[in-house]
């Protein structure tokens, strides 16, 4: 591992009882790179993940963040995450949900206030904000979790399916912020299914199975299977496996 490594990931496994879901898996993410995860729903993306996000416990294996053995409790408040799932509390505001998790993070005064607006402006959620979460469509409840996952302005943001549900105007928007990040020094893991998503990504893992079955710059696996798609190069990789 060097400096520049933020995650770095060794032969984990995780079973669920006699399922393995993910199969000795090894990875590399280094800093300021988005680096995309594709592959079908059940490919073990989210367990993934998730393990990395500290949330769930390998089976086996090892992995690191920012050269440090996880888990550490102390990495915790440098990964910002968002799960498939809100975890919203639907009976508060959207205001007022951003300034609960962002006083979790120890925010509070000028600097609260000034990162809730910045947040709000970039999901398009300020003119909802002191609408009750529960009224909110399943795409505002998205682009809110995306703005708690960003509040406390993270090393590493890992995000699980972040777009699903918005409409394709926003969703370009988002990913022009997530460039302006990845330009600050933020490094973003994000998860998808979506092919032309997977096309912004810097490097890119495809999995199936509970496997990876290539890793590389997008067009390096297009290139290397003489693929005019990514989702070519995936069905492509299909059977076999490629580490690039």
């Amino acid at each position: 591992m060097n400096d520049s490594t933020v995650i770095e990931v060794k032969g984990l496994t995780k079973a669920f009882g006699k399922t393995v879901v993910i199969k000795e898996t090894s990875l590399r993410v280094e800093s300021g790179e988005i680096f995309g995860m594709l592959g079908p729903s059940g490919a073990g993306k989210t367990t993934l993940v998730k393990m990395i996000a500290g949330i769930e416990k390998p089976t086996s294996g090892e992995f690191s963040l920012f050269n440090e053995k996880m888990p550490s409790h102390k990495l915790i408040r440098q990964i910002g995450y968002m799960a498939q799932s809100d975890g919203l509390y639907h009976d508060l505001t959207g205001n007022e949900n951003l300034k609960f998790f962002s006083a979790m993070y120890g925010m509070k005064g000028k600097k609260q206030k000034e990162r809730i607006i910045e947040v709000l402006k970039l999901v398009d959620l300020t003119e909802h904000k002191q609408k009750l979460v529960r009224n909110y469509s399943g795409g505002m409840k998205r682009r809110l979790s995306l703005a708690v996952a960003l509040l406390h302005e993270p090393k590493l943001i890992v995000l699980d399916e972040p777009t699903v549900g918005i409409d394709p105007v926003l969703r370009q928007s988002i990913w022009d912020e997530f460039y302006k990040l990845k330009e600050k020094g933020m490094t973003i893991l994000v998860t998808t299914h979506v092919m032309d998503e997977a096309e912004k990504c810097d490097r890119l893992a495809m999995m199936r199975d509970g496997s990876l079955i290539a890793v590389g710059k997008p067009e390096t696996l297009k290139e290397e299977t003489e693929s005019e798609s990514i989702e070519e190069a995936f069905l492509h990789y299909g059977g076999g496996r490629h580490e690039g």
